[in-house]
């Protein structure tokens, strides 16, 4: 298959269950704002998350696509916290583009320069760095966090 089709299909799969995520988080959003608070669910976490989409929403949309597991619930979570539905998609676009061409561009490259038998020596190096590099944004916002509520 061409990588020109590869790329615009991953990127569209990504944007698709983005927009689903933010459907279900709008949708479901109101009973969970009537829920009462148990063990695991707090109606704060549901405000903290608002307040949080409202100040950084969109640059977390684009960033959780980078981030494994956040990737999954920032969408629900933004539909949830009522994300302006144009803000959203905007954002959803971008980040799905950014996300699926560049991961993909960037395995189809190091397929292209790296034999077969020279995998096992230069991916575990990859992932972690893809690792390392996925949580700083979150490193970064714990730390700014913790500045706020110190000062």
């Amino acid at each position: 298959m061409p990588l020109a089709f590869v790329l615009i299909g991953v990127a569209a799969a990504a944007i698709a269950g983005d927009q689903v995520g933010y459907a279900l988080g709008n949708r479901v959003g109101p009973a969970l704002f009537r829920r009462t608070d148990s063990r695991i669910f707090k109606q704060e976490y549901i405000e903290k998350a608002q307040s949080y989409f409202e100040r950084y929403g969109s640059r977390t949309i684009i960033l959780a696509r980078f981030v494994p597991i956040v990737r999954t619930f920032a969408p629900v979570v933004a539909g949830v916290s009522k994300m302006p539905y144009r803000t959203f998609i905007t954002f959803n676009i971008a980040g799905g583009v950014l996300w699926g061409v560049g991961v993909t561009s960037a395995g189809y490259a190091l397929g292209k320069t790296i034999s077969a038998s020279d995998v096992d020596k230069y991916l575990l190096p990859i992932i972690l760095l893809i690792i390392v590099a996925s949580n700083i944004p979150i490193v970064l916002e714990v730390v700014r966090s913790r500045r706020a509520t110190r000062g």
